[in-house]
């Protein structure tokens, strides 16, 4: 078998010229074979109805596996130059026929070179898509974020806008005002409460 890929071939019958004589190599072979394996038959359906028949059904066997070998060798001969026939002159392309998807080449034919840089290009285009991909899924997360962020921040600012209507209806007049008091009676309280621990650790030490 030629060792020739000849993809071009393949791409227009859409198999390989080389698996096309593969087949055809087999389907001889086997027709070979089941026309010595009638042959034997009808010798020993002859040799049947001959008395006193020294030879044997064995004999017979031996006799025909020789013959095959016989006809096989010379089959795989003529089936070699047959081959090369074939894939010569009858499944190659010419090389200056070109398919018919690929009949922009020769509108827009290009070089090796230009061949290269195109590929090139083509990959620095998939990286850039690559990395506007990562960049916008990044920011649909962070987008996400800033919904989580201002749906809290809503309910944070209706709670102080709960508190303030609370108070305003308990005679506070500025919740924000009360508020603040409160955070900073709440710190005087915690710088006294820690006051209160370390004396207490002072006492217990001393």
């Amino acid at each position: 078998m030629s060792v020739d890929p000849m993809t071009y071939e393949a791409q227009f019958f859409g198999f390989t010229p080389q698996t096309c004589m593969l087949r055809i190599y087999i389907a001889f072979q086997d027709y070979l074979f089941e026309v010595m394996q009638a042959v034997e038959q009808v010798i020993l359906k002859k040799l049947e109805g001959i008395p006193d028949c020294d030879i044997s059904p064995v004999q017979i066997r031996k006799c025909t596996e020789k013959f095959l070998c016989f006809m096989k060798g010379h089959f795989d001969n003529l089936f070699g130059k047959m081959e090369q026939l074939f894939l010569q002159l009858i499944l190659r392309i010419p090389p200056n026929i070109l398919l018919p998807e690929d009949k922009c080449q020769e509108i827009n034919p290009y070089s090796e070179e230009e061949f290269q840089l195109l590929q090139k290009e083509i990959r620095e285009l998939q990286e850039k898509y690559k990395t506007e991909l990562s960049t916008k899924q990044a920011l649909l997360a962070e987008l996400e974020e800033q919904k989580i962020v201002e749906a809290r921040l809503r309910q944070t600012l209706s709670l102080f806008d709960e508190l303030e209507n609370v108070a305003r209806d308990h005679g506070t007049s500025d919740f924000r005002e009360s508020l603040v008091s409160l955070v900073q009676s709440s710190r005087k309280l915690q710088n006294i409460r820690d006051n209160v621990e370390k004396e207490s650790k002072r006492l217990k030490i001393s």
